[in-house]
């Protein structure tokens, strides 16, 4: 039977300690359900007795999260262990979590204690947690600059005391994959008792992954996490990365398995950046928005041909969309001709070879091409013209804190002016609805971004939008100083786009025969 890597989840602790990040109880709730369904083992829920708010959130999520074991982060003070007991109390399973400082530099400029010292208070802080609960963890604090000798000394009065997971902090990203996988080998054949090792590492030079993975091969079976690899300064260990290297290599990691629902990853990394305001950088593995996208025209080829040319991991794994194909200037007639018929457009010979060397030399002149610039040479190449079924007028909008955002516009079709108004939860919704109700094309937003074009108060606000109807998805834009005036052209773009595209295929379809 396959051995279990523990998944302890610290986004809501040390991942809160990112700068800039402060969430409430309601907040929390929503990220520890969103963890109880990805399947972590411990959700730390927080250190209770660092405010009255943490305390709370952390009570609230004992009383509410099934599943997971609910931990709380204590000094080893007796006052600290009894604060997180009442925190964490009401959890189906609950655990402790005491720490302490071990290396030089902390014990003399932090705590200004002896080794001694250190000693005693490791054992009555354990003790007293073992006093509330069966499942105590023990950090020695910044452990990858202690002392071995030291070290394991504390770890030992530890176990004795009572703890039953071990814990090796590399507090400060200190440590080096090999040296610190090493460390925990050594943790493993010095210390004696039942007890579950685990790793805590930062970030700090780029290796907190690295040096968690060099852990679990060395017999470590928790590893401590953050989604999206917040935490403090650069960051921990990113949840999503430990997780999908442990199932994306059984050959490195022989019999070793998560309890991870993997398709939630990406779910839990958006509600995480939304909640805090951290974005996740474009080329994050795993989740970021670009960890399916290719644009090299040999890649987009073999992906095109068989995902696993250049897929480890299939995307719909960790739920996140299957591969995308960006189109630059080192894309590939393959990737050309497939982006166009997803477009609803089928161009061959002759005239896909005209319209392939146009879009080069226009890639050459931009970063990435649009569906409407790919439009625009292919209808040039078919001999087409583009037309837009509907033109816009007029557009007039009210709304505020007390009022409902109304919106009314006007638009032409064949020289017939026809209007609408409608109200919406904003008034960029408002103008979407009403826009709606005018041409009648029934769409689903998939997609809205808005971007300003250029700096100062007089800035162009650049508004994209993505519509998708009966299994045709276009994107249209719009440009103003107004950004829902902006909003109601992009909308408005991409109907005209979906009634192009709906009246090509149209006009490709064969009539059925009796």
């Amino acid at each position: 039977m396959a051995e279990r890597v523990r998944i302890f989840d610290t986004t809501l602790r040390d991942g809160e300690q990112s700068p800039g990040i402060s969430l409430d109880v309601a907040e929390k709730l929503e990220i520890a359900e969103q963890l109880a369904r990805l399947g972590v083992d411990i959700i730390e829920a927080g250190f209770p007795v660092s405010s009255e708010g943490d305390f709370e959130a952390v009570q609230a999520i004992a009383r509410t999260v099934k599943g997971p074991v609910i931990a709380g982060l204590s000094r080893t003070h007796r006052a600290d262990v009894d604060r997180c007991w009442e925190a964490v109390r009401e959890a189906d399973r609950a655990r402790i979590h005491v720490f302490i400082s071990t290396s030089p530099s902390h014990m003399e400029h932090m705590l200004h204690m002896t080794e001694e010292q250190v000693l005693a208070e490791t054992r009555a802080g354990v003790a007293r947690a073992r006093e509330h609960t069966d499942d105590v963890e023990f950090s020695p604090q910044d452990a990858t600059r202690t002392p071995l000798d030291f070290m394991i000394a504390v770890l030992r009065a530890a176990v004795e005391a009572g703890a039953t997971t071990l814990n090796i902090p590399d507090t400060v990203g200190y440590g080096i994959p090999w040296d610190f996988g090493a460390l925990i080998q050594y943790v493993r054949r010095e210390v004696s008792g039942d007890y579950v090792t685990s790793t805590h590492c930062h970030n700090d030079l780029g290796l907190a992954v690295a040096n968690s993975l060099a852990g679990v091969q060395a017999g470590a079976r928790q590893v401590e996490v953050c989604v999206n690899g917040l935490g403090e300064r650069a960051g921990n260990a990113a949840l999503e990365e430990v997780v999908m290297a442990i199932k994306t290599r059984p050959d490195q990691f022989p019999g070793l398995e998560t309890g991870v629902r993997t398709e939630e990853l990406a779910r839990a990394s958006r509600l995480v950046s939304r909640l805090t305001g951290y974005p996740v950088q474009y080329n994050k593995a795993v989740v970021g928005r670009n960890a399916f996208a290719h644009e090299s025209g040999i890649h987009q080829h073999g992906v095109l041909a068989e995902r696993t040319t250049y897929e480890i991991i299939d995307a719909g794994s960790v739920g996140q969309t299957g591969s995308q194909i960006v189109l630059g200037k080192h894309s590939g007639r393959h990737a050309f001709s497939d982006t166009l018929a997803k477009m609803g457009l089928t161009v061959q010979g002759d005239a896909l070879n005209a319209a392939f060397t146009r879009f080069k030399e226009l890639a050459d002149r931009k970063v990435q091409i649009t569906d409407a610039d790919l439009e625009a040479i292919v209808a040039e190449e078919l001999g087409t013209s583009v037309e837009q079924a509907f033109t816009f007028e007029e557009l007039e909008v009210s709304g505020g804190t007390v009022a409902t955002p109304r919106a009314r516009v006007v638009l032409t079709r064949s020289g017939e002016k026809l209007e609408h108004t409608a109200e919406g939860d904003g008034m960029i919704d408002a103008a979407c609805k009403a826009i709606k109700e005018a041409t009648g094309v029934d769409t689903r937003l998939t997609d809205f971004n808005v971007s300003s074009v250029t700096g100062g108060v007089d800035a162009l606000g650049d508004v994209i939008i993505q519509l998708e109807a009966e299994g045709v998805k276009v994107s249209g834009r719009g440009v103003s100083t107004d950004v829902v005036e902006a909003s109601a052209r992009a909308y408005l773009n991409a109907v005209n786009k979906l009634l192009r595209v709906r009246g090509r295929k149209d006009a490709r379809t064969p009539e059925a025969t009796p």
